[in-house]
């Protein structure tokens, strides 16, 4: 039998595990890169929605705002029949603030309950490929 067959040469070895190796890297820093755009992508397209929302919800507290006083002034004018002015301007007052402290709660605990402005996709995506490569490795 010649050598080459039973041992090829050391040189051809390490030159195609350095091959591998730079390939390896290579597609580590392609990925990662892939990853991020990803992320990029991902949170782009969630600060536009939280923006649109937010304009929607401001032009809604606008328009809400200016028909409470309506019915403010309507209800303090009903009320007018019954009680003195200022006693109507009163019960409509509280019955306002009432109204405004379950709304606050009611705002802050769906606040608390929004999922986070985290690229969730991307994070799973980065521990999959983290995963799958760890289990390449002990291969």
């Amino acid at each position: 039998m010649s050598r080459s067959l039973d041992h090829p040469p050391r040189q051809d070895t390490e030159a195609s595990v350095s091959e591998l190796v730079k390939q390896a890297s290579e597609q580590m820093s392609q990925l990662m890169r892939q990853e991020l755009r990803l992320a990029q992508a991902e949170m782009k397209q969630k600060g536009k929605r939280f923006g649109m929302g937010g304009g929607l919800f401001g032009g809604a507290g606008v328009v809400g705002f200016i028909a409470l006083q309506a019915l403010a002034a309507t209800a303090i004018v009903a009320l007018d029949l019954v009680w003195p002015l200022w006693g109507s301007a009163l019960a409509v007052a509280v019955v306002l603030l009432a109204v405004a402290a379950v709304l606050a709660a009611a705002g802050k605990k769906q606040v608390r309950q929004a999922a986070p402005p985290a690229p969730e996709q991307a994070i799973d995506s980065v521990k999959a490929d983290v995963a799958e490569i760890k289990e390449r490795a002990h291969r």
